[in-house]
Order: structure tokens, then sequence, then C-alpha cells
């Protein structure tokens, strides 16, 4: 009886480690593997150290946003909303979720545009776009969203994957194409990526990329 017990135990025991076992090994080599096995983003250099005028009329520099993540974009007065940038996208994938963690890592997240009009010069009136901001962005913060008025051009002035930023062309808005381009600068004002801002995938990867670096800064910590 016993001999018959034990080998129905086996059996009960075999069946269990048939069915479930592959399952246990996955947790067992997922949690091996988890230890910030990601993605280091590209350091395409410095850049330059910009200067602005931001909408309250004070003078901000490149100085002011370190230990900051940065992401540059424009806006343009003519058509805020739908011009180089696709405005609503930036809003909801982008600032909201800065905005709804701001009291935790994001809140060193921030975005700053540069406002131009419709030829991609700089403006010194941001009160257009300003009053656009603040009735079309849900718990607008302008400490998190900063507008700014300033040579955006030298901002862009860079060469990544050997072309430089500030191309020029007809299929780009106003002919220029660093008006329809995001720039993710780290905390020591370095390059980390470009991207379009033209669409709604590419600024969700914008999203993913600053999370991949914040990421890279946490395991620094550690």
């Amino acid at each position: 009886m016993n001999n018959k017990s034990r080998a129905g135990r086996k059996k009960v025991g075999f069946a269990f480690l048939l069915v479930f076992g592959p399952a246990f090994l996955l947790v067992f080599i997922a949690q091996r593997g988890c230890e910030h096995k990601f993605k280091e983003l590209d350091d395409f250099g410095p850049a330059i150290e910009y200067t602005f005028t931001d909408a309250d009329g004070r003078e901000r520099s490149a100085k002011d946003f370190r230990n900051d993540i940065v992401i540059v974009t424009t806006l343009q007065e003519s058509c805020p909303d739908s011009c180089a940038v696709s405005f609503w996208h930036l809003n909801k994938t982008i600032y909201q979720h800065i905005f709804a963690n701001k009291r935790k890592k994001l809140k060193q997240v921030r975005i700053v545009s540069f406002v131009t009009d419709s030829e991609g010069r700089p403006l010194e009136d941001l009160s257009t776009v300003e009053a656009m901001l603040k009735d079309q962005v849900q718990d607008y913060d302008s400490s998190l969203w900063i507008l700014a008025s300033g040579d955006v051009k030298e901002v862009y002035d860079f060469t990544h994957n050997g072309k430089n930023l500030l191309q020029e062309g007809d299929e780009f808005y106003a002919g220029q194409a660093y008006t329809e381009l995001m720039l993710l600068l780290d905390k020591q004002n370095h390059l980390r990526m470009v991207l379009s801002g033209k669409s709604e995938g590419m600024i969700r990867r914008m999203k993913e990329h600053v999370a991949l670096l914040q990421k890279q800064y946490d395991k620094n910590r550690k």
C-alpha cells in the first residue's frame, strides 16, 4: 500500500512539474535577468549653452536646467496647435505624464518650446501661445512647460547621423527642418535623441526615451 501511495505521489509531482515547471523556469530566468538590462541612449555630445527669455520676461539659460532632463521643441504663433509639431499629442502623451508624476522622479523633466512665426523666425511676444496653453492644456504649469523667445537655430545647430539639423527644404514646415524636431537633452545638456514631433508615434517614442534616460540615472545612483 505504501509503495502504491509513494508511486501515486510521484506521478502527481511529475505531472505538476510537467505542467507548471516551464512557467516557474521562465519566472526564474526573468527575475535573474531583470537587473537593469536596458538599452542606454547614445550621447551625441554637448549642446550649445543656449539662452532665451521666458513668457514672464526672465532671462534663462541652459545653466538653469542643470540636473533637469529637457525636451526642446518649437511652437508657432500662426497655428500653435497643428503646424510643425503635433501639439495635441505633445500635451497628452508627454506633458500630462510629466505633470502627473511631477512629485516623483519626473519632477526633473521639462519641456522648453521656442516660439516662432510662420517662417521659423523667433518671436519676442509669447502672449498668444501662452494664452493657448493656458486655455487648452489641463493643469498647465509654466515651470514644467516653458515658452522661450530666443535664437532657436543655435540650439538646433547640431549634426546628427551625418546630417545637420538645420537642413532646408520644401518638405519641412517653413522650409526649415528644425521646426519639426524634438531634442532630448540630458542633465549635463548633452544631446541624447532627435525625433520628429509631427506624429503621435514619434512623440510616444520620445516619452519612451525619456524613461530610458531616467532609468540610466537611477542605475548610476546605485
